[in-house]
């Protein structure tokens, strides 16, 4: 597992561990002679221990873990910043620079736009909270609901490789705005790291693929990438021996650019048409021609609610300037909490779905970060039901005046399980707020099966709510 938290959407399947360079650490001295046994997805060390036995007791522990990457990430799960209280201080501190006096022609109006879409009424809250919940799920609509019944139903490895083939093709062209802004953002940044002589030419090229891409000649900018630009920071490579942050971007560029050649039309096109052999239902899909077939992957929920995000744009656009130092210490402190938790919960470690809700409502503000398990373990019965689905939530949530609570929610059916844990302001009328709560729930057809309000005595951790977080120690799960 490459020791990579990149805030993309999971692809199944994807070898990652080949796309990223082995992360070289030195094993502790307690833990040298890590040995391979006879089962192939365990390792294990001398004394016989692995990593699955007493790995939540291990998150307690501060050593930095160099054994396992998997643990490494739990810990740095356990120590992510609590993000609704960063976004709570660092809009607080927004505001203050949108009132200082004095301030860069712009950068007023450039907060404005931030803090503006943090004013929602119930129209405009439903519309963000169903847009942050499309544009999280990359696979969605009636294709991908199929494509997901033949990968559990049907036997055989070669259609699931198939499936797994098209989803990371579909990852790649659907990414493909994302990759482009990478790629050039990466070669503008190189620029930064050549001798003066050779700066000339790399803006040149940079220049050249930057009108390529606005055209979208993937085949002509391919050429430009492989032929002319990779070769030319070789080259310089190759001169200097330059083995430090340059090559590190070189890697990072030919990342992407293996992902734009993978997302091409072309053989997105036909690994769909290669699924149609496996089942006269998937066959049935190689009904529709190539221009009806893209529509149907250029217009989903998916595609329209990202070009919907702007929430998403102006955050990234203001944490750029923010962590160059624009708008002060405090506010750049602040955006890399924000990013280091975003990035955390959006790792590819996570099957957990990840929404941040920061708004004003009436003059209040509440910041709110929600995580749902679409299809979560019944851990009391040892795995649900056949036919039932059980979507487990959890809910950190500051409201201003009341203060900081956190709620989980496991639904199954139309029966819920609902725990409100906060502060004494809400704990001493837990009564009352529990009866209100399964007036709701029935309001909306869904039986309180458990309904407890009570007083947080300490905050609650994803590991907790979510224990198929554990799921990745049934891997190997070591560093190089």
């Amino acid at each position: 597992m490459a020791d990579l938290l990149g805030a993309t959407n999971p692809v199944p399947g994807y070898d990652r561990n080949s796309q990223n360079r082995p992360v070289v650490s030195a094993p502790q001295s307690e833990n040298t002679k890590i040995q391979n046994v006879p089962d192939p997805t365990r390792v294990s060390r001398p004394d016989g221990r692995t990593e699955q036995q007493g790995a939540e007791q291990d998150l307690s522990a501060s050593t930095l873990r160099y054994d396992s990457n998997f643990q490494s990430f739990l810990q740095a799960l356990r120590d992510a910043p609590d993000l609704a209280s960063v976004l709570a201080k660092t809009v607080v501190w927004l505001k203050s620079v949108v009132s200082t006096p004095g301030l860069a022609p712009g950068t007023a109006e450039e907060l404005g736009k931030l803090l503006s879409l943090l004013q929602m009424d119930a129209q405009t809250f439903e519309s963000f909270f169903l847009n942050q919940m499309q544009a999280g799920n990359r696979f969605s609509g009636p294709l991908f609901s199929l494509l997901r019944q033949a990968y559990q139903g049907m036997p055989g490895e070669n259609l699931r490789e198939a499936i797994l083939n098209f989803a990371r093709r579909f990852s790649d062209f659907s990414s493909t705005g994302h990759i482009a802004e990478s790629m050039t953002s990466l070669l503008r940044q190189m620029g930064d790291y050549l001798p003066q002589s050779w700066r000339g030419q790399l803006a040149e090229l940079t220049a050249r693929l930057e009108n390529g891409l606005q055209a979208g000649s993937r085949g002509e900018n391919l050429k430009l990438l492989q032929g002319e630009i990779l070769p030319y920071l070789g080259s310089y490579i190759e001169r200097t021996h330059n083995m430090g942050t340059l090559r590190t971007m070189i890697s990072l560029l030919m990342l992407n650019v293996v992902r734009y050649e993978n997302g091409g039309e072309e053989g997105l096109l036909a690994a769909f048409r290669q699924l149609g052999g496996y089942s006269e239902t998937l066959a049935g899909l190689n009904q529709l021609d190539d221009s009806a077939l893209l529509r149907l992957l250029q217009e989903n929920s998916f595609t329209k609610a990202v070009e919907a995000d702007h929430f998403a744009d102006q955050l990234a656009q203001t944490a750029a300037q923010a962590l160059q130092g624009k708008y002060g210490a405090e506010v750049r402190d602040g955006f890399q909490e924000i990013m280091r938790a975003l990035l955390m919960n959006e790792s590819v470690f996570m099957p957990v779905n990840h929404l941040v809700i920061p708004m004003e409502w009436d003059g209040k503000t509440m910041y709110s970060e929600l995580w749902v398990d679409p299809d979560a373990e019944d851990s009391e019965q040892g795995g649900r039901p056949s036919g039932e689905r059980t979507v487990q939530f959890l809910f950190k949530i500051d409201i201003q005046s009341l203060g900081y609570l956190e709620m989980t929610l496991a639904a199954r059916e139309d029966q819920v399980e609902l725990n409100v844990y906060g502060p004494d302001a809400v704990a001493q009328y837990g009564g009352l707020v529990s009866e209100d709560l399964k007036r709701i729930l029935s309001d909306h057809g869904l039986s309180g099966k458990t309904v407890r309000v009570q007083k947080q005595e300490r905050p609650l951790t994803l590991t907790e709510v979510f224990p198929r977080l554990f799921e990745g120690k049934r891997s190997v799960n070591v560093k190089v």
